[in-house]
């Protein structure tokens, strides 16, 4: 077993131990990458400011989000195929969390069903929905959440139209994969994870298949999906999906001032800054860019998120410092889930979680509710560089 003393060491192992095409599904962007790229390239502009001769005793990284208690201010993000990414995959990372103390979100995309998630979670997690044209599929798997107890509804908003991502199209993504020769070929080199593959029955979309009438295999699957994500979406339209919840709501996808007032003023919770992890419009900002004026503006309205290029806990501290009030991974957690299964997203927990831990106390601080911009030096045009 290999020594993990960063989130770089899994992604190591991660890259060794699952098939191409779910590793290439998680680590890629749209068109050129580039908002990819910039989302983590970005922290790294920003500098901590190291503070001496400060008591650092008694330390804690405890806060809330949206009202839960956190044992630090990271919720585990949706992603979608995670089931692929390792058997039963989001079973073992809602149980990670769990036990570690930060929330989960599960994706409408996952492969373990709602319901399966909820049989093997003590605790409720949170449930992630498109903004889809079928009301119906809505408002029925909805129920479903809130059957399961769901605390939270996650709304992705910035997937009305899919952006292209070259390497899933030249990989033919999908679940479970098809048998071409070069995917058999890369399959062989993954015995473990076939192994592991072959003693599940979750292989499918378990919150679509069986749940919509016609879909029954992966491209019933494609096809139904590619006529359902809504090109009409409108905040109308996000507010009818609220109400149909009625629950705590945190909308997910936000990386323009405008934007997170429109949000804001729907009653939204909380909202993620968020590009989608570059996966969508290539060439937008990075999260880490656009949080300082999106927090500035609705702060004090709404609880304000970010995800997109968080690898560490200087990242949590740098967005947190910023006006963040918590941050979303999801990259992160799936390499560990990938690298080691549910040890390795508790591995990524507790490095996060050390690295925070550290940094803060470093910077002065013992509590992360303390932090603030005090903590952080930002380069000149870091936050102005465009019109």
């Amino acid at each position: 077993m290999p020594v993990i003393t960063c989130i770089d060491d899994l992604k190591r192992v991660y890259r060794r131990r699952v098939p191409r095409m779910f590793y290439d599904y998680a680590e890629s962007g749209s068109w050129t990458e580039q908002t990819f790229r910039e989302n983590v390239t970005d922290f790294a502009e920003l500098r901590l400011r190291q503070k001496i001769a400060v008591d650092m005793t008694g330390r804690s990284t405890a806060t809330e989000m949206i009202g839960e208690a956190v044992a630090m201010p990271v919720a585990i993000a949706p992603v979608g195929l995670t089931g692929m990414q390792r058997a039963d995959g989001e079973i073992k990372a809602a149980r990670a969390a769990e036990k570690f103390g930060v929330p989960y979100t599960l994706s409408t995309m996952s492969i373990c069903s709602i319901e399966d998630v909820a049989r093997h979670a003590k605790k409720p997690f949170w449930f992630q929905i498109y903004t889809l044209n079928d009301d119906d599929f809505n408002r029925k798997i909805i129920d479903r959440a809130k059957a399961a107890e769901c605390s939270a509804l996650v709304i992705t908003v910035d997937l009305q139209i899919l952006g292209q991502r070259h390497k899933d199209l030249k990989n033919g993504l999908s679940a479970p994969p098809k048998l071409t020769i070069p995917t058999m070929l890369n399959l062989a080199t993954k015995w473990g994870w076939g192994i592991e593959m072959l003693q599940t029955k979750r292989r499918f979309f378990g919150n679509i298949v069986g749940h919509v009438e016609g879909v029954s295999d992966p491209a019933s699957l494609s096809a139904w999906t590619a006529e359902k994500f809504d090109a009409a979406l409108n905040w109308d339209k996000i507010k009818k999906l609220m109400d149909m919840w009625g629950g705590k709501v945190i909308l997910k996808g936000i990386l323009d001032v405008e934007d997170a007032e429109k949000a804001a003023g729907l009653g939204a919770d909380a909202i993620v800054v968020s590009n989608h992890g570059g996966r969508q419009l290539d060439g937008a900002l990075s999260s880490i860019r656009m949080v300082p004026a999106i927090a500035a503006a609705v702060g004090d309205k709404t609880e304000v998120w970010m995800d997109g290029g968080v690898r560490s806990g200087q990242d949590v501290l740098k967005a947190v410092a910023l006006g963040a009030r918590g941050v979303m991974i999801g990259r992160a957690f799936v390499y560990g889930l990938g690298a080691m299964g549910e040890a390795g997203v508790m591995k990524v927990l507790e490095v996060i979680h050390k690295e925070l831990d550290v940094s803060m106390a470093l910077c002065g601080e013992t509590k992360v509710s303390s932090v603030g911009r005090h903590n952080v030096l930002v380069p000149k045009g870091f936050l102005d560089a465009f019109d």
